[in-house]
């Protein structure tokens, strides 16, 4: 008789799991991010009496003290000038949370459980960023709610309503972004939410809530070259029926440099704070 040769059988490789893609990871993250923003009290809190506390205080307290078009004092005039400079002002402080929630994903393991997953470990910030705009947004539509309701009226047309809702939701993105960075690099969240503080007072620094005019001159050359002047000026003008002039494209202008700056470190930071 013949021996029969053994048979031998190539070992069954597994299949190369399939990766939930960025887009699916983004889905996930981002809410993950908003239920856990939306179940911290202190957070909601912050987002809905921030502006009113800040609305109240600057209309009724010093709206009836500045003048802001070299006449007498008036409320409604006031409410006209500040509105843009409380929206954005609400917007950092919500903004600064993000700072901290990414500080503890990059330091209590969530992106050593994400290498795990077929999730990309970068959505994680972009999670954190999509769920700060979606937050901000809504403190800002609370803003301009309150801002109806105490007596705002303009005869801006739509298109110039959406153009400086829009420039307020480019600050948005901008301030979320930087803090976000801020988040990755600290080394912890104490860190994290003491690096950007002195972001969160750039609208006081500004034309915000007083005529740059009206300041020391020491003052005014800070106050008219930073970024959030040109920003207010021409949110302010277009949501009184004026047309912004320069000013918004000087404002887009630097929001597109914080933007690419962000990006930039975020990009060459991350890769390195994740490597095993």
């Amino acid at each position: 008789m013949t021996a029969l040769a053994p048979t031998t059988h190539a070992p069954a490789t597994a299949p190369a799991p399939t990766s939930a893609g960025f887009l699916t990871g983004l889905v996930v993250l981002s809410r993950r991010s908003l239920r856990h923003s939306f179940r911290d009290p202190e957070s909601v809190l912050m987002a809905i009496l921030l502006p009113v506390m800040m609305m109240l205080i600057f209309v009724y307290v010093l709206g009836g003290a500045v003048s802001v078009d070299g006449g007498a004092p008036a409320r409604a005039d006031y409410l006209s000038y500040v509105l843009p400079a409380i929206a954005l002002t609400t917007a950092g402080f919500g903004a600064s949370y993000t700072a901290v929630v990414v500080s503890n994903d990059m330091t209590t393991g969530l992106i050593d459980r994400l290498r795990t997953m077929p999730f990309p470990a970068v959505t994680v910030l972009l999670g954190h960023t999509v769920a700060s705009m979606v937050r901000n947004l809504l403190a800002t539509v609370v803003v301009v709610l309150l801002a109806l309701a105490v007596g705002f009226r303009t005869d801006a047309s739509a298109l110039q309503l959406l153009g400086s809702l829009g420039l307020i939701a480019l600050w948005i993105l901008v301030i979320t972004l930087v803090f976000a960075t801020l988040g990755m690099l600290a080394g912890s969240a104490e860190a994290a939410s003491g690096y950007g503080f002195v972001l969160l007072f750039l609208p006081y620094l500004s034309s915000g809530f007083a005529p740059v005019e009206t300041m020391p001159g020491w003052l005014q050359g800070f106050a008219a070259h930073q970024p959030m002047t040109p920003l207010i000026d021409a949110s302010r003008a277009l949501m009184n029926g004026q047309g912004a002039g320069g000013d918004a494209l000087i404002a887009i202008a630097w929001c597109a440099g914080f933007i690419a700056l962000a990006i930039a470190v975020a990009a060459y930071v991350f890769p390195r704070r994740t490597a095993r």
